[in-house]
């Protein structure tokens, strides 16, 4: 197989598939179910995560004149946005119920976004992550507003492309002075070019300017406005993929740009991921506080955990990043589950909004309650769980660091946190209000039920038995901080180092 098609081998499997998906869903009567498409975009979103576990036996593969690397780290982050878009299209079978003529277009798309993020993973040229940026972006963007007819979803829509933009254009701004500074927009090249630059305030303003790009995605304090009003007018399905996957995305492109391409400037970088980090867990942990709408609690809470994976950036690299992986994905498991059951209880129509509406869930579905509150108690950072142990990594690798203060600061935002957590999990188990007494859900369909499994039992694994993704988590750290790709590669090149 070309090195060419090998590199982008998980990409092109989902570019097929979204195709197939939207030529296929004319076909449809408008009354008619599109769950076929569902599982077209379900067969294509696992055959790229099984390939992009093939990609791991070849080390490290460079394509396109160098503009693509894939190895350990990327392959890494492919599984998760994979893994991530798998649950979510399990979880939206049945969430367009009564709406089929709009689900074929939403498969498609969230197959067109997981391109986009995986592109922006194994991207090593700004320009080339700013592709990948966009195809993910404006997926998400169309995603976000697809509750037609209701009015918080087309706010969502509007808001989240609006500001989107914005930050897009703060980040393409940094691509420029970086080619103004060092000559190159390529990662490798700008690492090289910083140590001999006649303008290295012009480099470090191109830095912040692509931290501030990047900011927005992961939704980073003061970067955050967007943020509540977003995920709760979105659809939940699309706020569990949009609060993990994206952000994965995007914290995979910080690393390589912070580590791989301005390693010389840390001392500089640092101290402003520290402050981005701090305000982060602040702003989102009191602002969860205030809320009553489950959403937009979830939404404050994604900034602070943003905040958290922040802490890692602030350590020794093979630390750090490793330990910004982990974080990742335990994020990812635990959120995306969470969200899911959230879709399960609330359905299309959003029946459960506020945590009044959850009071005496564990009566009538204990199963599902019980699920919603393993993802509580691990976003809360409880013992035996994925949450706890990502939580443990980052502030041990702030403390080998020296960065006392922050991982102080995070323990006691943790703290802070377990107050509207356990607000919310005490009311699953509280005596129904007397307006739920005859609520009733809908039943979990076996779709639905894989995807909360799935995401429950990689919740509890990550968090008894980590060692398999530590050890991906710490062969990308590996790969990361030594980066070997060649100023002036061919077209695809295949080389052997790193294999297992």
């Amino acid at each position: 197989m070309a090195p060419n098609v090998l590199a982008l081998l998980p990409e092109y499997i989902l570019t097929i598939t979204g195709v197939l998906v939207m030529l296929a869903d004319p076909l449809f009567p408008d009354e008619k179910a599109r769950k076929p498409l569902g599982w077209l975009a379900i067969l294509g979103t696992v055959a790229a995560g099984l390939a992009s576990w093939y990609q791991l036996r070849f080390g490290v593969l460079h394509a396109f004149y160098g503009t693509i690397q894939v190895d350990s780290f990327s392959v890494f982050f492919h599984l998760l946005i994979a893994a991530v878009a798998l649950v979510t299209l399990l979880s939206s079978l049945d969430y367009f119920e009564g709406h089929a003529n709009v689900a074929g277009e939403y498969f498609a798309l969230v197959l067109f976004g997981a391109t986009g993020m995986m592109l922006m993973t194994c991207s090593v040229e700004l320009l080339m992550v700013f592709v990948g940026l966009e195809i993910s972006s404006i997926s998400t963007y169309i995603m976000a507003g697809f509750r037609k007819g209701k009015a918080p979803a087309s706010e969502a829509s509007i808001k989240y492309f609006l500001l989107g933009s914005f930050a897009t254009a703060f980040f393409l701004y940094g691509i420029a002075l970086a080619f103004g500074a060092t000559g190159s927009t390529r990662i490798d090249a700008i690492a090289q070019g910083l140590a001999t630059t006649s303008a290295p305030t012009l480099a470090f303003l191109s830095l912040a300017l692509i931290i501030i790009g990047i900011g927005f995605k992961v939704s980073a304090a003061p970067f955050q406005v967007w943020t509540p009003d977003v995920y709760q007018g979105a659809p939940a399905p699309v706020v569990g993929l949009m609060s993990t996957a994206p952000k994965a995305a995007a914290f995979a492109v910080l690393l390589r740009i912070l580590f791989s391409g301005f390693p010389a400037y840390e001392h500089r970088w640092a101290a402003l991921i520290w402050i981005i980090a701090a305000l982060s867990m602040f702003v989102g942990n009191l602002g969860a506080l205030m809320q009553r709408d489950v959403k937009r609690m979830l939404a404050y809470s994604s900034i602070a955990h943003a905040g958290y994976l922040l802490v890692a950036y602030t350590a020794f690299p093979a630390d750090g990043i490793a330990s910004a992986c982990f974080y990742t994905a335990a994020y990812a498991a635990m959120n995306v589950g969470a969200f899911t059951a959230i879709t399960i209880i609330g359905g299309y129509n959003e029946r459960a909004r506020t945590i009044d509406d959850y009071a005496g869930l564990a009566l009538k579905r204990p199963a599902l309650a019980a699920a919603l509150g393993l993802f509580l108690i691990s976003l809360i950072g409880i013992p035996f769980t994925g949450g706890f142990f990502g939580k443990f990594y980052v502030f041990s690798a702030a403390l080998h660091s020296g960065n006392v203060w922050l991982a102080v600061i995070g323990l006691l935002n943790s703290g802070i946190a377990c107050f509207y957590y356990l607000r919310l999990l005490a009311a699953l188990y509280a005596k129904p209000a007397q307006q739920n007494e005859h609520a009733t859900y809908s039943p979990v369909t076996v779709p639905a039920a894989i995807a909360l499994t799935f995401t429950a039992v990689a919740t509890v694994l990550l968090g008894i038995a980590p060692n398999r993704i530590l050890g991906l988590a710490q062969r990308s750290a590996s790969v990361t901080t030594n980066q070997s790709s060649p100023l002036q590669p061919s077209a695809g090149t295949v080389s052997s180092t790193g294999t297992h």
